[in-house]
């Protein structure tokens, strides 16, 4: 008779305290592990579940067999789940299992890929606990094993690097662009053959950017080098919709997706979310009352738990809350820190490794802690002000709570009357499980030209294979031939004036010729259509330029006429200025006028800023979240409507919010049906439009209440100044926030602004939008970084390194040549990324077509004074951590005209 314990999984485990191996769950799944690693996971992992012996979390009980199968499979969990164990436990198993039987080559078995370097230096440290845990064991019973890991990103100095190629690491934890750059590199490049899987972390993050573009097509490029077809296993947060990250990490093969099984355990952990704000009244209450009391609040809560990370929404906001709770409640750098893309490497790292051991009562940051290490001891996440998306607040509030089991905490402070609305939208859609999608870029002539050049590097091939490799990357599944004979016109530089500008070509393009011909590659038949690279220093130009992360510099701001130097500006902020907007530097206001390469030319002015300064460096409303809001404010109405504010409390109340929120958002919508009616709400069906006339200014200004996030309104309001130029000779100006936009022109003249944007047209808003744009700052800002992506200026060549202020002085004069060059790939990628991933015109092209068919209604009144839900558009108040002191004043006063003439109201 056989052993009874031979195919019990837990008969040589020494089982946790409280675990009873009779109804021990996952069994099944420890059954796939070698006995060393199921004993170091036992021994790890036990007590996950103690009350019923489970060993696993559900992401990692579903993923451990995919992976085990070698199946393509997609983990989204929240922060702190376990996808990582999910992910690399079977792939540990079967390399140690390999090891032991037959031993391993010296080679890479497995890639893993991450955003961060941060985050792939802390996955390497904590693969180093299983690694040497497994190993130890089999130590024990008499098997000695190495499986090796390492670290390979751009910090990774040159002896490390050479010493992978006489001993390579099995796993190899690296970033998208060291991965593009290894494809290239001739020794290297053979180690990756033997790759059997491939861990692509926070690929949520990737995803929605260029560098995910870059990644997929790296991924494709590997799939064509390694000996068989790589398992790829993709971490995700909750994210949406999954099916469309999922077919992104496994790209196509014969025209379909490859197959991939998602592991949706997005809601796996319980969340206890809140939302909160200082006072009952945020409009009256005066500026000073409101910082107090947050501060209070905030130190109450550092109080109360043992590490809290503050998020706010821009890097000068982290410095001022630390500054401030050092100041009010005597905490110092012992147990206080901040954490900001700005700060030193050194120092950024140093405040990591704080928080992994728990240093910290209070970690303040902007969104650099979004992704990275593990932080285990922190039990409390505080947002700031919106963070602007359900996917941002579940990652950032996910920070909290790491230990399997734990309660993630999360609370929201809102500082604005926006910030509020938008918090109480963002956790009640969140608790019904909703999150934002990720819009994937697609078609990127940038990324595609850097990556035919580097397959053409490594040498002559099939242009078949070229186009193949390319459309099995899930964006460029519908490149288009137009659209790959655009690109390798721009590649092979079929264009006149190219040359003189010292732009050349990057590959040949030609039919392989009989034998003796001119151009035989006897490795490939007669006939067939090959691609190959132009220049000795190709491989030399490729590797040192490789990449989509833009570099950025600050400009000189000079006072026209006499050139006076009052300051910088960063060039992201520039994007947002249009001639006479006015903004804030040095304590002074300045009009922008015009800029000359890094050089902005501005007047001093007593205008109101119309551009606040952390606009550039706050994220846009997600276009979903935005639409939330609107079907809340449909619903608000019809609470008020039915009960008056009794119903619409009690409503509130069934959402997560505090009572002095509860009340805010009350008084809000009371007040503002009471000021202007519920047609001055904007709805699902409805935007509605103030026009009010600032005598003091001298202005007339339409408050447009379309509340469709920054980035629709931004096209939307050029779409709709373009025509207002159109029709007048009127200096129209635009002020863009995410629930609107505000048009000011001289009190003198009045457009039908309603009338004129009725009247643009769905069908041609493209267009119209790319004209609208042509010789903006913004359009010749991201040429110059398309254009350095795309290799056609060099930032690195023969040792020198051409600064970004150099680079855009240098792309100025090369657009005004681009633009008059038919379908010229680089100019055509600027204008599809600033229209559909900058201004997200389809969401624009949605909402004319609404309007033009009669599902969306414009609804004008004429007001004295802007009504309670313009106040943010009135202002462009900053929602950081305090308001600024002249903004606040002219909110209180907008707030004290709707009070005198809803009294005046009431006595009549």
């Amino acid at each position: 008779m056989g052993d009874p314990d031979a195919d019990d999984p837990l008969a040589d485990v020494d089982l946790p305290a409280g675990v009873d191996p009779d109804a021990a769950v996952d069994t099944d799944v420890l059954e796939l592990l070698d006995p060393a690693v199921r004993e170091w996971w036992v021994e790890q992992f036990g007590a996950f579940v103690p009350e019923n012996g489970g060993f696993f979390t559900p992401p990692q009980r579903e993923a451990i067999p995919l992976v085990h199968e070698g199946r393509n499979a997609l983990v989204c969990a929240p922060t702190g789940s376990g996808k990582t164990l999910a992910a690399f436990t079977a792939i540990i198993n079967e390399l140690f299992r390999r090891e032991r039987a037959d031993g391993l080559e010296n080679a890479v078995y497995c890639l893993y890929v991450s955003p961060l370097k941060a985050l792939a230096n802390d996955v390497h440290r904590n693969l180093g606990d299983p690694l040497d845990g497994i190993r130890e064991r089999l130590a024990d019973r008499g098997e000695s094993t190495e499986v090796r890991h390492a670290t390979r990103h751009g910090d990774t100095d040159d002896a490390t690097r050479r010493r992978m190629l006489d001993e390579t690491p099995h796993v190899l934890n690296t970033t998208p662009e060291t991965l593009a750059i290894l494809l290239n590199s001739p020794k290297f490049r053979e180690k990756l053959r033997t790759v059997e899987y491939v861990v692509v972390d926070e690929i949520h993050a990737l995803a929605a950017s260029k560098r995910g573009t870059h990644l997929s097509v790296s991924l494709e490029r590997l799939e064509a080098l390694a000996d068989g077809s790589p398992t790829r296993i993709g971490c995700s947060a909750t994210v949406e919709p999954i099916e469309t990250i999922a077919d992104f990490l496994v790209g196509r093969e014969g025209g379909e997706p490859r197959d991939c099984e998602v592991v949706d355990a997005r809601f796996a952990r319980e969340f206890d979310l809140r939302v909160d704000c200082p006072v009952d009244d945020l409009a009256e209450t005066p500026t000073t009352q409101v910082r107090d009391r947050f501060y209070e609040q905030l130190a109450d809560l550092i109080d109360a738990h043992t590490n809290t990370l503050v998020f706010t929404n821009t890097r000068s906001g982290a410095e001022r809350t630390l500054q401030a709770l050092r100041e009010r409640f005597d905490y110092d750098e012992t147990d206080s820190a901040c954490h900001h893309g700005s700060l030193s490497a050194d120092r950024r790292q140093a405040v990591e490794s704080g928080l992994k051991r728990g240093d910290f009562d209070v970690v303040t940051t902007s969104t650099s802690l979004e992704l990275g290490v593990d932080m285990p001891h922190v039990d409390l996440v505080v947002q700031v002000g919106s963070p602007k998306s359900v996917a941002a607040l579940l990652q950032r509030v996910g920070r909290a709570g790491h230990q399997v089991g734990e309660v993630v905490e999360g609370r929201l402070v809102a500082l604005d009357r926006d910030d509020l609305v938008e918090a109480a939208v963002m956790v009640r859609t969140a608790e019904s499980g909703f999150v934002d999608r990720v819009f994937v870029p697609e078609n990127a002539y940038d990324v595609a030209a850097q990556h035919v050049y580097g397959m053409a590097i490594n040498g002559v091939r099939r242009e078949s294979a070229v186009r193949d490799t390319l459309r099995r990357a899930y964006p460029y599944r519908n490149f288009s031939d137009e659209q790959f004979e655009t690109l390798f016109r721009y590649l092979t530089a079929d264009y006149e004036g190219l040359a003189e500008r010292n732009v050349y070509p990057k590959v040949w393009r030609d039919t392989n010729d009989p034998p003796g011909g001119d151009h035989h590659h006897p490795d490939f038949p007669v006939g067939e259509r090959l691609v190959g690279k132009r220049g000795r220093l190709a491989r030399v130009i490729y590797l040192t330029n490789v990449g989509t992360i833009p570099d950025s510099f600050s400009c000189d701001v000079l006072v026209r006429g006499d050139d006076e130097w009052v300051g910088e500006l960063d060039e992201g902020y520039l994007d947002t200025l249009d001639p006479g907007d006015v903004f804030v530097i040095g304590g002074e206001r300045f009009a922008f006028r015009y800029r000359r390469g890094s050089k902005v030319y501005v007047d001093r002015t007593s205008e109101r800023p119309t551009v606040p300064s952390w606009y550039s460096e706050r994220l846009p409303l997600s276009y979903d979240l935005a639409r939330k809001i609107l079907t809340f404010q449909r619903d608000v109405l019809a609470r008020l409507d039915a009960g008056g504010e009794p119903s619409l409390r009690v409503w509130l109340r069934e959402s997560s919010l505090s009572e002095r929120a509860v009340r805010a958002l009350t008084r809000l919508y009371d007040q503002q049906v009471a000021f202007a009616g519920p047609e001055s709400v904007s709805t699902p069906t409805r935007i509605a439009i103030e026009e009010a006339r600032d005598r003091e200014t001298y202005r007339r200004r339409y408050y447009v209440h379309t509340v469709y996030g920054r980035q629709v309104n931004d096209g939307l309001s050029r779409l709709l100044a373009a025509a207002c130029a159109s029709e007048s000779n009127a200096n129209v100006t635009v002020a863009v926030a995410d629930n609107g936009f505000v048009l000011s022109m001289p009190l003198d003249r009045r457009l039908d602004v309603p009338g004129l944007l009725r009247e643009l047209d769905p069908d041609e808003a493209r267009a119209d939008l790319r004209a609208a744009l042509r010789g903006t700052d913004l359009r010749q800002r991201y040429f110059r970084i398309n254009a350095t992506r795309a290799l056609m200026i060099l930032k690195r060549y023969k040792g020198q390194e051409k600064s970004a202020a150099r680079q855009q002085v240098e792309s100025e004069t090369l657009l005004s040549l681009a633009d008059e060059l038919e379908d010229f790939a680089v100019v055509e990628e600027t204008d599809r990324e600033l229209l559909e991933d900058k201004l997200h015109v389809a969401g624009i092209e949605t909402v004319l077509r609404g309007i033009r068919d009669g599902e969306i209604e414009l609804v004008t009144q004429t007001v004295e004074t802007p009504s309670p839900r313009a106040f943010g558009l009135a202002t462009l108040a900053a929602s950081d951590t305090v308001l600024a002191d002249d903004e606040s004043a002219v909110l209180r006063n907008f707030h004290e005209r709707v009070l005198d003439e809803l009294d005046s109201g009431l006595d009549e």
